[in-house]
């Protein structure tokens, strides 16, 4: 048997790494006669289904109420349909994901991944679940790169093993001035923020990470977008053994063909109501068609909870637009958008009783309310336990911490408020204990409350016709 396998890989070798894992395989199920359980039937007998992946936007991250991101949710979907648990290994660089597939560290690699024809002699692929192109991008005021030929001479960096890098080793057999740096120890975000502050000139990423992120650093702009569509798939381990690509393929078909896939995407894709400035005028059209209705259960709430009703109200308005039946993918419902495990810690039967989600809503502020430390005063307090309603407890200390290390004051709103956006950045978010969140959404959201609130005390206080109903 030992012979026989040397001179199969000598003879083989050629072939490629794909072909060549295959064939070994095959080989010593046959010679050995082992029965091995399949993927599939690995991942069902351990009831889990274990993904590699990365922190960051467009992969996984911990959200309020645990771990989320467009991977997970999609990967939590397939788990379930599985009937399994669903595990999450994370990877410190881009470039280890591979190694860690191949150590049997996961199941599959659902990382934002693009499939090339490289990368297909490494991996067993699933199906597409995503398309997006490559945009080259630039510092404004800089001269406009329109190809890559423009690119020939900048200072350009891009994530090591990497589709990106991978496009530019094949262009650069034709631009022989094409030049760049790759890296494992910074992130996508990171790489925007470089090329922001002129530490290099360019930088490509996909378009939906320009598009979800571009407009947080405003010296940055999109020069040219490749041409071409690049696939996003999950990576599973090389060889003939495809009983799990081939489930994924199944599930997968059914979730697009049934639309969830498209509303997931926009969940996590779309910056959405949540990340507009404050529009004045649906504000107070609400206000005129919605908030009659509800504006004695938010008094009553507010007055059990001892609370501002019109703060209260302010939170519901920038969650649901006072929406009884608000909900959204990712699970959160209702006029205060809770989630089943916050629903269920407020004692909710019903997310989408106008009455119990106020309830619930006002019990669940006030309980990120009281566990901001005591030494904090208002109206601090009350903006930092916003932030928290919005990205998580965590996150929110997270800010502080980065706060204090940058010789702010983390018990000051306005010096946290001033770092949210840093928890989107690789280089700040690695060094703190629970990783990427999207600090710049609690920032907006934080800010749209104030504005609800202020208009609402403006016309509490003025006698508004529309509120004296309710009084």
């Amino acid at each position: 048997t030992e012979f026989l396998l040397r001179r199969y890989v000598a003879s083989h070798l050629a072939r490629g790494i794909k072909a060549t894992l295959a064939g070994l395989a095959a080989l010593v199920l046959l010679t050995s006669g082992d029965d091995t359980a399949s993927q599939l039937d690995k991942v069902l007998q351990r009831g889990s289904l274990t993904i590699l992946t990365r922190n960051g936007a467009s992969t996984y991250y911990l959200g309020p109420d645990g771990p989320t991101g467009p991977e997970v949710e999609l990967a939590r979907e397939f788990a379930d349909y599985l009937g399994v648990e669903l595990g999450i290994v994370t990877a410190e660089a881009f470039d280890q994901l591979a190694g860690m597939l191949y150590s049997d560290q996961g199941d599959l690699i659902a990382a934002n991944l693009t499939r090339t024809p490289q990368r297909e002699l490494r991996f067993n692929f699933g199906p597409d679940y995503l398309e997006t192109s490559i945009v080259a991008v630039y510092r404004r005021g800089q001269k406009r790169p329109r190809s890559l030929e423009d690119l020939a001479g900048l200072r350009i960096m891009v994530l090591a093993g990497s589709s990106y890098e991978e496009m530019l080793r094949e262009a650069s057999k034709t631009l022989p001035g094409l030049a760049w740096e790759a890296r494992s120890d910074v992130g996508l975000e990171e790489l925007l923020l470089a090329v922001s502050d002129g530490a290099i000139d360019a930088t490509l990423v996909d378009s939906t990470i320009f598009a979800l992120n571009g407009h947080f650093y405003p010296r940055i702009a999109a020069g040219f977008e490749l041409p071409g569509a690049l696939p996003h798939a999950w990576a599973f381990p090389p060889g003939p053994d495809d009983s799990l690509v081939q489930k994924a393929r199944t599930f997968m078909r059914q979730f697009q063909d049934s639309g969830r896939l498209d509303s997931l995407q926009e969940a996590f894709y779309s910056t959405g109501d949540r990340m507009e400035r404050v529009g004045m005028i649906p504000f107070l059209r609400q206000v005129r068609e919605r908030l009659p209705d509800l504006l004695p259960l938010f008094q009553e709430a507010a007055e059990t909870h001892d609370m501002d009703w019109r703060l209260l109200a302010a939170i519901g308005y920038q969650e649901s637009h006072w929406n009884p039946r608000a909900a959204s993918y990712t699970g959160v419902r209702g006029i205060m958008m809770l989630t089943r495990s916050t629903a269920r810690q407020m004692g909710l039967t019903d997310r989408l009783d106008p009455r119990q989600s106020i309830e619930g809503g006002a019990g669940y502020f006030l309980n990120l309310h009281g566990r901001i430390p005591d030494r904090i005063g208002e109206p601090e307090r009350t903006w930092m336990a916003l932030a928290a309603y919005n990205m998580g407890m965590g996150h929110l200390e997270d800010a502080r911490v980065l706060t204090q290390r940058q010789g702010g004051d983390p018990d000051s709103w306005e010096d946290v408020d001033q770092r949210l956006d840093l928890l989107s950045q690789e280089k700040y978010y690695r060094t703190l204990r629970y990783g990427y969140a999207r600090g710049f959404e609690a920032r907006q959201y934080v800010r749209n409350i104030r504005s609800y609130y202020d208009t609402l005390v403006w016309m509490d206080t003025h006698a508004h016709p529309l509120l004296i109903a309710g009084h």
